[in-house]
């Protein structure tokens, strides 16, 4: 059983002292569908640093939880695998490189065609204070957070063979830790249901609601980089791909997807021959820079509430007659928008600001069973009341928003802005 001894947490309070770095889409594709193994290594060096930093936030977030959420035994479990993957981080050496290696190395920076892409602040996120700490969490001096980035282009060097084991022992690494994570979202909802237990309430405080804001967007952060550095690694060379990211995804074809999907899920849960129809309008092919698996479960997330609100509003036996969810694809210079319309019956006014809240959800609760942890989408029909805040989350960490307009007696509309320039940074938070 793994326990954050004194030392350990002394290591982890001294490194969240230090600012995290955000990472651009962008800034991500740069890499292109075959980087060298010069320019990987950069990559695994940079993130060797980074995420110890990221984990040692929510380690310091989690201890300093208020009104005993912290001490809920889910929660405590949750900051024991963070604390684990800091060590495991911590304590992976870095490898001994020569004289000669280091300068060819900055020469190879220097000599870079490329520059990075400028990022621009996501609107939706209130802007952080800047940082000037110039101290490395290792105790030196260092223009660190100034000069490194993600992205380095270091195709002229070749790679020593210590160079090559240590890129491949760190994505194991960090693979590692990516499945030990697996069950986090869960084990936290599970902690929030042993808190509101405890304290007899039915919702949570406004300031455990912005720490799941800044866990969870941290965590999609986290998974986002292992998982993009990982494919990059390991995956072969795919058309249209660098990574998980797909530099042209179809909007159209990722849509009628997440329909077919949603309208499954549906007729499964209500026992219906056939659920409501979805009518798409979409202009043309629109593609844009994105991670389809991101785009499929936000757009399955509000379809699938679209069509309970429908089936619950007029009843399984209105089967042949259910007003259609629309759901309207629009692309101007910054923004592609998805609009989804429901004949729903919508939200009172009082409840919208409800529908963020994680744990909040008008269907009939259900229980979190064991094999519920293996994504932070895969869930029934409802009765989390964790996938509107979490589908949020997904579209601001790339820049976009969510946003939702009800009428109550009639229905609701959801507008999802996704950023087609792909040029804003991470909401480090």
């Amino acid at each position: 059983m793994f326990q954050i001894t004194p030392q350990l947490f002394d290591k982890i309070k001294h490194f969240a002292r230090f600012p995290q770095t955000g990472v651009s889409l962008r800034q991500m594709v740069m890499f292109g569908q075959k980087p060298s193994a010069g320019t990987l290594f950069k990559a695994s060096q940079f993130l060797h640093e980074e995420l110890p930093i990221r984990l040692a936030h929510r380690v310091k977030e989690l201890h300093e939880l208020p009104y005993g959420l912290g001490e809920m035994p889910s929660i405590l479990k949750v900051k024991d695998w963070y604390a684990q993957s800091f060590k495991d981080l911590i304590e992976l050496p870095h490898p001994h490189l020569s004289q000669e290696v280091r300068e060819s190395l900055k020469r190879a920076q220097r000599n870079d065609p490329k520059q990075l892409p400028p990022s621009v602040p996501n609107p939706s996120i209130r802007p952080m204070k800047p940082t000037t700490n110039s101290i490395h969490p290792s105790g030196k001096m260092t223009d660190f957070f100034f000069q490194i980035s993600y992205y380095n282009n270091i195709d002229e060097l070749a790679c020593t063979p210590e160079m090559t084991t240590y890129t491949d022992t760190f994505v194991k690494t960090i693979e590692n830790i990516k499945r030990r994570h697996d069950p986090v979202v869960t084990t936290v909802a599970q902690g929030i249901l042993e808190y509101k237990e405890k304290r007899k309430a039915n919702l949570i405080d406004t300031d455990v609601q912005q720490f799941l804001d800044r866990f969870y967007m941290s965590r999609i952060g986290i998974r986002m980089l292992i998982g993009q550095h990982s494919a990059l690694y390991r995956l072969p060379s795919r058309k249209d791909y660098v990574g998980v990211i797909c530099t042209k995804t179809k909007v159209h074809d990722i849509a009628q997807d997440a329909i077919a999907n949603a309208r499954f899920i549906c007729e499964e849960y209500y026992g219906l021959f056939k659920a409501p129809e979805v009518q798409m309008f979409c202009p043309g092919d629109i593609e844009f820079m994105y991670v389809p698996s991101h785009l499929n479960h936000m757009l399955f997330e509000l379809l699938k509430n679209s069509l309970r609100a429908v089936v619950e509003r007029f009843g399984v036996d209105y089967e042949d007659s259910y007003p259609p969810v629309k759901l309207i694809i629009a692309h101007g210079k910054e923004d592609i928008t998805i609009k989804i319309s429901d004949e729903g019956g919508g939200i009172p006014r009082s409840g919208i600001p409800l529908v963020w809240t994680y744990m909040y959800t008008t269907a009939e609760a259900q229980e979190l069973e064991p094999e519920y942890n293996r994504s932070d989408f895969r869930a029934p029909m409802a009765g989390f009341g964790y996938g509107l805040p979490i589908s949020r989350l997904y579209a601001r960490y790339f820049g976009g928003d969510l946003k939702l307009i009800s009428m109550e007696g009639y229905g609701t509309d959801v507008y999802l802005h996704l950023n087609r320039l792909s040029n804003s940074d991470e909401p480090l938070m």
